[in-house]
């Protein structure tokens, strides 16, 4: 018997990527207070926009559609990777953690992207 997915807190991919917001959170707490309306919130909303389309994305009907919102969350999974690469630069915290768990998150987005792809 094959057990269906019924809601999206049931992907891995989301559960990783709610990891991911939460650790987020947790690390830019630490951060400079000036940067309150800049890079902690630009991290925060790029983090929570991958968890949020790959929600939005797993109740879409349409193929296209789950690829378009699944693709918004590539996106969003990337603009993290750079505000990581720059958290490191300006020594704001390790984000090396985060960077592991990213690409984790990353690999089974592409896995479960490239699913939707060839059920078309």
């Amino acid at each position: 018997m094959e057990l269906k997915t019924r809601k999206f807190q049931d992907l891995i991919v989301w559960q990783k990527a709610h990891k991911f917001v939460l650790s987020v959170y947790q690390m830019t707490k630490v951060f400079p207070k000036e940067e309150l309306y800049g890079l902690t919130s630009q991290l925060r909303r790029s983090a929570i926009s991958i968890a949020a389309n790959i929600a939005e994305g797993f109740r879409k009907n349409s193929k296209l559609d789950k690829i378009r919102f699944f693709n918004i969350a590539q996106g969003s999974l990337e603009e993290c990777r750079y505000y990581l690469i720059l958290v490191k630069d300006l020594e704001y915290a390790d984000s090396s953690d985060l960077i592991h768990l990213l690409e984790e998150v990353s690999k089974i987005l592409n896995s479960y992207l490239e699913m939707v792809r060839l059920s078309l």
